[in-house]
Formats: structure tokens, sequence, C-alpha cells
């Protein structure tokens, strides 16, 4: 699952101009499937255990340590005598595919524990999902500012925390609740979509262009969509 990061490298092989043509479509699709993740997959699986008055305290906790994360970004970058280039919406990314990716390393490995079989189906559905999201935060991070090498090394990194969620899993034996913790990084998704994503593909200056964002949205949100009809 974590080697998936990585398949933002076939993008190496293009030419600038073909990559600077290719990233809003990305960003597009990584928008869709994040609030398609958290909207079909993660707010379904952590509200199960919870009732609705706590559900909605950790889905809003979730947003509101984002918001305030991002605060903290652009005042540091506004202020920062070492300007980096890079746009706070990527560091953004990083932390909520690493929270993301732990809580899906939780998931699956416990759901394995249970029934192999079902585990590698809850993989593989998990993996597809994977996919288009990682290329579209490849996509965000290169147009925030990395490097094509440094967006895919950091992608990747951010995506260890897999196997960690796993490991955790694995040693706790189903006696670590996650619930909340899902429902928390649902709304991080949320956040990271609604507030930097999506304006930012809403910038269009043509039809043409605005389609093309449009339908790259909502091919997330129908994989996401398929995956969890898929899933149940």
């Amino acid at each position: 699952m974590s080697a998936i990061a990585l398949v933002g490298s076939v993008t190496v092989v293009l030419k600038p101009a073909t990559l600077d043509r290719l990233l809003l479509p990305f960003v597009s699709l990584a928008a869709g499937t994040l609030i398609g993740g958290a909207l079909f997959h993660m707010i379904p699986e952590g509200s199960a255990a919870l009732d609705p008055l706590a559900a909605s305290m950790w889905l809003a906790a979730g947003f509101v340590t984002f918001l305030g994360l991002e605060l903290f970004l652009n005042w540091h970058h506004s202020h920062s005598s070492q300007r980096t280039g890079r746009e706070p919406v990527t560091y953004l990314i990083l932390v909520g595919d690493a929270v993301h990716n732990f809580l899906g390393g939780l998931g699956i490995a416990s759901t394995f524990l249970i029934n192999p079989a079902a585990g590698i189906t809850a993989w593989v559905a998990a993996a597809a999902h994977e996919v288009p999201q990682e290329l579209g935060d490849f996509g965000i991070l290169v147009r925030g500012g990395f490097p094509r090498r440094n967006a895919l090394l950091w992608n990747f990194l951010s995506a260890l925390t897999f196997p960690l969620g796993a490991l955790v899993a694995y040693f706790a034996a189903q006696q670590f609740e996650v619930s909340g913790l899902v429902l928390f990084g649902a709304g991080n998704f949320i956040y990271i979509a609604a507030s930097d994503l999506v304006p930012e593909i809403k910038a269009n200056k043509s039809f043409r262009a605005a389609a093309t964002h449009f339908g790259f949205f909502s091919v997330g949100i129908a994989l996401t969509l398929f995956l969890a009809m898929w899933n149940t």
C-alpha cells in the first residue's frame, strides 16, 4: 500500500508543459476522492460505533484542527525569513495522508485478523481508491512548490504510516477503538478539499477547463461511491 504513493513517478517522463496541463485535473481528482472517501467511507464507518453528537464532535475537531494548522502555516509562511516557495496546503496534504494511511492500516489489518479473505478484499478496495488519490496528491505537491522527486519522496514517507497502523492493530488485537480517529480524519479530508482544492479548480478561464475539472472531480466522487457500494 505504501508503494502506491510512488504512482506519481509515471509523470517523471512527462515534459514540464504536459505536466502543467495535467496538474489541475489531478488536483480535481484528488478533491473528489478526498470528499468521497470522507462521505462514503470514513464517516459511515466511524459513526457506526458512536452516538450522533460524539461523531459530530470528532468530525468537527478534525475540520477545526486543520483550519488552525493552516492558519499557523500561513502565518509562518508570510513571516519566515527563509521562504521555501511551498504552499501551506502541501503540508496539510502530507499530514492528512499520514493520518489517513495510519487509519487505513488499522482498519484493514483489523479486518484481516478477523477474516483473511475479507481483509484481502478490503485491501484491494483501498488500493483502488489510493491510486487516483495519490496521483492527485502528487499533483498538489508539485503545483504547491515541491520538485517532482521531492514530491515523490515525501508522498512515499507519508504513506509509511500505513504499515505502522497495521502493526498497532496487530499488537492491540482488536482492543484499539479507532471510531473517533476515523471521523477526525474525515474532518481533515473535508477541510482540505473544500478550503484549498475546490477554490483552486473553480478559478477557470474557459468553459473547457471548467468542464474538465468538474469531470475529474466527479470521477473521484464516483470512484469512491462505487467502492463503497461494492464493499457493502
